[in-house]
């Protein structure tokens, strides 16, 4: 007489299969819409920690679907191989994002001016819904922001200001960075060899008589350090803002330059428009502008 052994059927896989698919749907079209719809961030985020959980569960039922195969012989194997799969890309994605949560600061605005950061020309404001920060950057922020990137400073370029503009600009556009506003950008006064010759008397019999006193110039300010002082508070900020590549993140940028003697210094601040921690997204992009900048520039940095 032949024995007829029944294989067991493993739930666990089963599900897995069915969580995984589920997480790696809703990852990829929450992140199709907050790039390329209008799905606001802070549920973005909501929903990719959703997706994360559910492949976090695929995971593990998926791995008790294999032990039992191991184990009793359980019919499940090819489910449990076919959650993993799918629950790697949203697994991967979370575990990242937790991995930089923990160990990078919590701060959303960094600048090369840690003691005077540059300041916006139009404060940002966006509606965080859930995703609740503080308002104010504290010295605790900078000094936290210090100790994370250190390597993150302004640069001083050996150029007049006009040409570190047209670079500055350059490199933005090629960043993806679009300017919002400016400040100090407006067009030099003409000189007086210049200025349109006066048009002629009408009547050219009369001579004008001089003036029995005559005005005596004045000198120009010597040049001391209060002079200096004021010649290098002149400047230029532009703020703009980008968008991230593939995420979509949005960010808030000020760039200012300072003309000093015969340099010209340049600072940005980088801004998260959503949340406490950027996850070093912010740094990233300041250190990326800058260093084209410098590409850019190249041969008169400082």
């Amino acid at each position: 007489m032949a024995i007829r052994f029944d294989r067991p059927v493993s739930s666990s896989a089963r599900f897995a299969r069915r969580f995984g698919a589920f997480a790696l749907v809703l990852w990829a079209a929450v992140l199709l819409a907050h790039r390329f719809g209008g799905l606001a961030t802070p549920y973005m985020v909501l929903l990719v920690l959703v997706s994360t959980g559910f492949s976090l569960l695929a995971f593990l039922l998926a791995f008790a679907g294999l032990r039992s195969l191991w184990i009793s012989g359980a019919e499940g194997g090819l489910d449990a191989m076919k959650a993993i799969i799918f629950a790697a890309a949203p697994l991967a994605f979370g575990g990242l994002a937790a991995e930089r949560y923990f160990t990078l600061p919590a701060i959303y605005d960094v600048s090369t001016d840690l003691v005077s950061a540059p300041e916006w020309l139009s404060p940002p404001h966006a509606d965080q819904i859930w995703m609740k920060r503080s308002t104010e950057i504290a010295g605790t922020d900078r000094e936290k922001q210090l100790e994370a990137y250190p390597e993150l400073t302004g640069r001083r370029y050996e150029g007049a200001i006009d040409r570190v503009l047209d670079a500055v600009k350059k490199v933005a556009r090629q960043n993806g960075i679009t300017i919002t506003k400016s400040k100090g950008e407006s067009e030099p006064a003409r000189d007086l060899e210049d200025a349109p010759a006066k048009p002629p008397q009408p009547n050219g019999d009369a001579v004008a008589e001089a003036p029995d006193q005559v005005p005596v110039p004045t000198p120009r300010p010597f040049d001391d350090d209060v002079a200096k002082l004021i010649r290098g508070a002149n400047g230029v900020t532009l703020q703009g803002e980008r968008r991230t590549l593939i995420l979509g993140l949005r960010f808030d940028i000020v760039i200012r330059l300072r003309e000093e003697a015969e340099t010209t210094f340049v600072d940005i601040r980088v801004a998260s428009r959503y949340g406490q921690n950027d996850l070093g997204f912010s740094a990233g992009i300041a250190d990326q502008f800058l260093e084209a900048l410098d590409v850019e520039l190249l041969g008169i940095a400082g």
